[in-house]
């Protein structure tokens, strides 16, 4: 082995033990974005904006975080052929008439080319008319509600609460066999039905019995909650719920020895580094979790530039989770779009028909297929992920980049068909 050949060993060994035994960031490399120049964009900017939940029952702010990170990366290195972004990111505060003002402030005020990096559990609902009738279209970084899947004007770079509840209850079934399944989520319109509907249909095709339970999101007695599950005699629980909500749950179960009786599952929510430490050892090998994007600890080139982006251009303590990678992606693609644009011709109207005349998705090592806009009615681009449970304070993967079998989504697959994304 030359010199050389050494150092290249030792480089990627040590990337490796990094990942393997720290934290996954000590091993990214310089971050990437744009043209790379590093020069600073002087041209005029162009204006996007994003919506997410930073203040409320719980923080769903991790995506926009994440855009801005990556913009003010692009703006660094040359912006878009010259031009900077000027990223406006708001709090609707989980609430509608808040995401109402937040829409029109972009929309009409700030006159936004495209929204970027939202993640709400309400702006989908409240803002799909002022969309429509500005014609303006939103990469959207975290969809939770139906609504956000049933938009002519949304394309979110992850698949949802309902893609990944049944995920998770679709492993479980191939894995250990499960049939007699309780899935619990929040009663919130458009959210909780929404995300336990997918598990019923699926389970409607396979003998498998689905019970539901809606339970209010500020709930605080989840003993009764995990004693009315258990009430169904199930073999597996799955916990549709925000983070902290599952933690509860798990507390509660934990509290009535329920770890070896019954199987646990839940959507992406619960997927950050510090979740397996915050739950304890009690639960290892008991917990697993669907992704909807790849594992933190995959060692992959946009994977690592993810890391190296939020490392130098965003706060430490911003949640390194599934949703942060969703704004990554977000922020990468409108990007990509309008790097293939004149930039002295980027406004609204331009960039909304680029991404309406998408005809090929856009990949990346963090998602396991292609992310697209397109002609659509409705858009769900990303409807396959990976399963991890649980193990030694830490989520080890189990199974990588299987596609989700929702029922529902038979009109999305006949699009992709149809503008050439699937074959």
């Amino acid at each position: 082995m030359t010199s050389s050949a050494k150092r290249g060993a030792l480089a990627i060994a040590s990337m490796l033990a990094a990942l393997i035994f720290g934290h996954p960031a000590e091993a990214a490399p310089a971050p990437k974005c744009g043209l790379n120049s590093g020069k600073p964009a002087t041209g005029s900017p162009i204006p996007i904006g994003g919506i997410v939940g930073r203040t409320g029952p719980a923080d769903f702010s991790s995506s926009g975080d994440a855009a801005a990170a990556y913009f003010k990366c692009v703006n660094e290195n040359g912006g878009i052929n010259g031009r900077p972004i000027e990223y406006t990111l708001e709090d609707d505060a989980w609430k509608p008439e808040q995401a109402a003002q937040a829409a029109a402030k972009l929309v009409i005020d700030k006159k936004v080319v495209a929204l970027v990096g939202s993640n709400s559990f309400v702006e989908c609902a409240a803002n799909e008319a002022t969309y429509e009738k500005n014609d303006v279209l939103v990469v959207g970084a975290v969809g939770i509600p139906r609504d956000c899947f049933f938009g002519k004007n949304y394309s979110s770079t992850n698949a949802g609460p309902r893609l990944s509840n049944l995920g998770a209850v679709q492993y479980m079934h191939q894995k250990f066999g499960v049939k007699n399944i309780v899935c619990i989520a929040p009663n919130i319109p458009g959210v909780g039905e929404f995300s336990c509907d997918g598990v019923k249909a699926w389970g409607a095709t396979k003998g498998a019995v689905v019970s539901v339970i809606l339970i209010d999101p500020a709930a605080i007695d989840m003993t009764s909650i995990v004693l009315q599950a258990m009430s169904f005699k199930p073999d597996l629980i799955e916990a549709s719920l925000p983070r902290d909500g599952v933690i509860a749950l798990l507390k509660a179960a934990e509290d009535q020895d329920l770890g070896s009786k019954v199987k646990f599952a839940a959507p992406t929510s619960v997927y950050n580094l510090e979740f397996p430490k915050t739950i304890g050892p009690y639960w290892d090998n008991k917990v697993y979790a669907q992704l909807e994007l790849e594992p933190f600890d995959k060692a992959s080139p946009d994977m690592l530039n993810w890391y190296a982006v939020l490392d130098k251009y965003a706060r430490k303590d911003i949640q390194r989770d599934t949703f942060n990678q969703a704004g990554y992606l977000s922020a990468r693609w409108i990007v990509e779009i309008m790097m293939q644009m004149d930039p002295t011709k980027i406004d609204r109207s331009s960039v909304t028909a680029a991404l309406r005349g998408m005809k090929s998705g856009y990949l990346s090592d963090i998602a396991c297929g292609p992310w697209y806009f397109g002609p659509g009615n409705r858009h769900n681009p990303n409807h396959a992920g990976s399963v991890a449970v649980v193990s030694g304070e830490k989520w080890v993967t189990q199974q990588s980049c299987f596609e989700v079998e929702d029922p529902d989504l038979v009109d999305v697959l006949a699009t992709e068909k149809e503008i050439g994304i699937r074959k």
